[in-house]
């Protein structure tokens, strides 16, 4: 009887022993799974196998900012994003890269590259890390932020941030169109390299919230010459053809304010009447969820007082 009951007891632990080994294996089996898991994203160019979970990622190109927003670790952007302001605080651990420099990207280790179509090298950066994409312009400014979450596996994420934020927008949009007028117009001018660009209203410096958003109507000359391109080269002479009856300025501090001392400037009546709202360039160039909420405040303190 004692014998049959230690071999019970025996048989007993073997069998607890083989089930813990089990469990144990499967934990270490899912979690190796896990470091490895990918998706595939339909880019633009067909499928693509990338990370579920990507830890080292670079952007070259306008969508660093859409990776930041949706708290995915960056190891290298390029020297447009790292100069944004609204950026510091994301990438104090990151390294300036450009798409010419392929031995530094390497040294990166990146897990997934993100850039825009026209940029060189692709064929040898797909051979360092999986690398998508995007042209700019082919998609709206908040259709291109859904689509890096679903890249990123952050579709939803991406989703709930642009319903809010559209939200948002137009409801400060119909606060502004009451404050100043529904047939007051807007113009955005930027001045770069010794030219004055006016803009349509898809070409970031917070045109898609001015003109898409909250509605707000162009000059006649800027719907006529811009908004189809997205923007257009003016010389400063011309700039009173194109200045509505509220000017925004995104100034670039490389060329200068010369534009802003002539006579013909001064003669603008937005200019006379006080409504010029001058922005930092460096934080208007880019349309992505950081950009957008810092134009966004911008513009309600500007145009509200908020």
């Amino acid at each position: 009887m004692k014998k049959w009951l230690l071999i019970a007891v025996m048989a007993l632990i073997f069998i607890l022993t083989a089930c813990s080994s089990t469990e144990d294996s499967t934990d270490t089996s899912k979690g190796a799974s896990t470091d490895k898991d990918t998706i595939t994203y339909e880019s633009e160019n067909g499928p693509i196998e990338v990370p579920a979970n990507p830890k080292r990622v670079i952007v070259m190109g306008s969508f660093a900012g859409n990776v930041m927003a949706l708290d995915v670790p960056l190891v290298g952007v390029d020297s447009w994003s790292m100069d944004n302001p609204r950026y510091a605080e994301y990438l104090e651990d990151t390294t300036v890269v450009s798409d010419a420099d392929l031995e530094q990207v390497l040294a990166l280790e990146p897990d997934l590259i993100i850039g825009l179509s026209n940029m060189q090298n692709i064929d040898q950066l797909q051979e360092i890390a999986p690398t998508v994409t995007f042209t700019y312009g082919n998609l709206d400014y908040l259709t291109q932020h859904i689509e890096i979450g679903k890249l990123l596996n952050k579709e939803q994420e991406a989703t709930a941030w642009v319903e809010d934020f559209q939200a948002r927008a137009q409801a400060a949009g119909e606060e502004i169109r009451a404050t100043i007028g529904e047939d007051s117009t807007v113009s955005v001018v930027e001045n770069f390299e010794d030219q004055l660009y006016v803009f349509g209203d898809n070409w970031a410096r917070g045109t898609e919230i001015l003109y898409q958003e909250m509605k707000l109507k162009m000059p006649e000359k800027v719907t006529e010459l811009a908004l189809g391109p997205g923007y257009y080269t003016i010389s400063p002479e011309a700039l009173p053809d194109f200045a509505g009856d509220y000017l925004i300025i995104s100034k670039s501090e490389i060329t200068g304010e010369s534009f802003q001392e002539t006579e013909t400037y001064k003669n603008i009546p937005a200019v006379k009447n006080g409504n010029v709202f001058e922005a930092n360039a460096k934080e208007f160039f880019f349309n992505d969820p950081i950009s957008l909420e810092y134009q966004l405040e911008f513009f309600q303190q500007s145009f509200l007082g908020e």
